[in-house]
């Protein structure tokens, strides 16, 4: 085991470990149940106002934007605790949800399972129960 990895897998030091394009993943799961809410991207920015502020920010790959969670919905997170992995190059947030975690409107992004049908697979919904509409909220 080298010293960085060392240092990054047993030590006290902080190092989120950025890919190329500058994120980390990150899930966010329900601080009381455990369930898993969502996984996003952070960059430094994003994850540094997270720490600051103990509410939820991420980095949207699709608008190539930093965004505080429910900034336009109203859907908010606030953050309970920060984990990351072993070689800190993924981050967990557990979370208090206000609302829904899914900009569809459900809960969870987490909607449907997976199942087989000969021999490939379908999705079938599971608590995909909506909490708000997402085109009057997000004037689509």
């Amino acid at each position: 085991m080298s010293a960085h990895s060392h240092e990054t897998e047993e030590g006290l030091a902080f190092l989120p470990r950025f890919d190329a394009a500058g994120l980390v993943t990150v899930v966010a799961t329900e601080f009381a149940t455990g369930d898993v809410l969502m996984v996003a991207h952070m960059n430094d920015e994003a994850l540094r106002k997270t720490i600051a502020t103990g509410e939820a920010w991420y980095f949207s790959r699709s608008r190539n934007a930093l965004w505080r969670k429910g900034e336009t919905s109203g859907q908010t997170q606030r953050v309970l605790e920060i984990r990351t992995d072993c070689d800190q190059d993924a981050v967990w947030l557990r979370v208090e949800q206000i609302g829904a975690a899914c900009h569809t409107g459900r809960r969870s992004c987490f909607y449907r399972k997976v199942e087989a049908e000969d021999g490939g697979a379908r999705l079938v919904f599971v608590d995909a129960d909506r909490l708000f509409d997402p085109d009057a909220v997000y004037k689509k």
